[in-house]
């Protein structure tokens, strides 16, 4: 099938009205979050329907051409950025929660679902979707159940996986399979479980029910100040030790902070080293003897000032400045590069140390923003996209910083997933045999590689080329002055 011929038929599949093949529309979809990377693809199709997925997938299929999956493009590895010259299919008009079952605690949602509207809808009975990604105002279910994301609160109530029942997908050959069961037993193999964080490399979800997680009765939520970085990491390892497991322990550095406070003034103080944003759920009289625990712990680790919010304002604009953090970093710098490796708690105050020293090697600055309650980082290297060779002299860096959390007996990624980013630290964290493992798996699930190629796993023919934006300044300042 020749490439005229596919973009007919794909129209046909889904409607005139729901493909873009405008160069200049195609732009918008040429990356996810993570811009170092770019790919163009050929077409976007916005199906409405399994039925519709189901046939732009035999189209790809019979055409031989590459389909990735995508939702709200928010994942920062490079996992939705598309193979040049495939075809991505973005989920935005999937976007209806199907059914709310409140008696079993359920709900059955298309992918396209924002994270936080599925929430929203059912805070009124009394009831939350967990996983709390800090895009989720944003970020859609499917998104999530790809990468299998985390979030602040995932400390207390676990990863995406832990809240995902069943899914259905469209698998390479055009058929729609049911993974997992809307109950708690699933009988069989653990597909579902198999499906969730393969990063659009399996399958296309089509549908999801998730579990609902009862509103907590009391929040207390509590921000810590240190001077030192270390204090705040020692601090997050006592906690934990102590059994004072908070539903949410973050830690933002100096650098943060003064980003944050430049953007939105949350609050936090200007001359800390570093802040934890810590917060305690449940019933009210179980909450109050793990807040002086926590207090106490602090107060013995140089912690200059403890505040407890006194307000849902005040909690609000705490949590605010955490959750807009990585926008924030505009203030600061011109580009950014978003991390995501996890560590074992013990070696926090080591690793962010190690941090600072590949940053000095690198001559660029490294911020964190960080899950600090189960160790997983976000280091951001900063800096300028505009000067030729420093967004590959930024890789580097990130390169040396994944390797230095594998170093301390972590792992890649904690939350954002494999994708573009990663593939090639994939050989420092696993060996031939267990990679071997790994490409047999996804042969057998997607034999003719057509699901998202390029992704997770190092070699294959599909590669991105790290994009420099010095190129893009140095074309329009030649155009200008001409």
């Amino acid at each position: 099938m020749d490439q005229a011929t596919l973009i007919q038929k794909l129209t046909e599949a889904v409607g005139a009205d729901y493909i873009h093949t405008d160069p200049v529309a195609l732009r918008a979809y040429d990356c996810d979050a993570l811009t170092i990377y770019k790919g163009q693809p050929s077409a976007v199709v916005l199906p409405g329907s399994t039925e519709e997925v189901q046939r732009v997938v035999r189209l790809c299929r019979e055409a031989g051409v590459p389909l990735i999956p995508r939702g709200a493009g928010t994942c920062l590895s490079g996992g939705a950025t598309p193979a040049p010259g495939g075809v991505l299919a973005v989920f935005v008009r999937m976007n209806r929660i199907i059914e709310i079952d409140y008696e079993n605690r359920l709900a059955r949602v298309q992918p396209g679902v924002v994270n936080l509207h599925l929430s929203r809808e059912t805070l009124p009975r009394g009831f939350h979707y967990a996983p709390d990604p800090s895009s989720q105002m944003a970020c859609t279910i499917g998104g999530n159940a790809a990468e299998n994301s985390g979030g602040a609160h995932c400390l207390k109530y676990g990863m995406t996986t832990n809240h995902i029942q069943g899914m259905t997908v469209v698998l390479g050959s055009g058929d729609a399979v049911h993974l997992g069961a809307d109950g708690d037993e699933t009988p069989g193999l653990d597909l579902r479980g198999f499906f969730v964080g393969s990063e659009g490399t399996f399958a296309a979800i089509t549908e999801l029910t998730v579990r609902l997680t009862p509103n907590p009765e009391g929040v207390r939520t509590m921000l810590a100040c240190f001077k030192e970085v270390g204090d705040a990491c020692r601090t997050v390892s006592e906690v934990i030790a102590a059994g004072a497991v908070p539903a949410a322990m973050e830690l933002m550095d100096r650098y943060t902070i003064e980003a944050v406070e430049k953007v939105m003034q949350a609050g936090y103080p200007r001359d800390a080293g570093a802040v934890l944003l810590i917060e305690l759920d449940g019933l009210p009289s179980s909450i109050r003897p793990l807040e002086k625990i926590i207090r106490d712990i602090c107060m013995k680790n140089g912690c200059a000032t403890f505040r407890l919010a006194q307000s849902e304002a005040e909690r609000e604009s705490l949590w605010m400045g955490r959750k807009k953090a990585f926008g924030a970093f505009g203030a600061i710098a011109p580009a950014y590069y978003c991390l995501d490796g996890t560590v074992p708690r013990s070696k926090l105050a080591e690793v962010i140390d190690e941090f600072d020293r590949i940053a000095a090697r690198y001559g660029l600055r490294i911020t964190n923003v960080f899950h600090a309650g189960d160790g997983s980082l976000h280091p951001n290297v900063l800096f300028d996209d505009r000067v030729p060779g420093e967004t590959e002299r930024a890789v580097e860096c990130g390169a040396e910083v994944l390797r230095a959390c594998i170093r301390a007996g972590g792992v890649l990624s904690g939350e954002h997933g494999i994708g573009i980013e990663k593939k090639r630290e994939m050989r420092d964290q696993f060996d031939a045999a267990t990679l071997g493992i790994m490409e047999r798996a996804r042969e057998a699930v997607d034999p003719d590689g057509m699901f998202n190629p390029g992704k997770i796993l190092p070699g294959g023919e599909v590669e991105f080329p790290i994009c420099d934006a010095s190129q893009g300044v140095a074309r329009m300042a030649a155009a200008f002055t001409k």
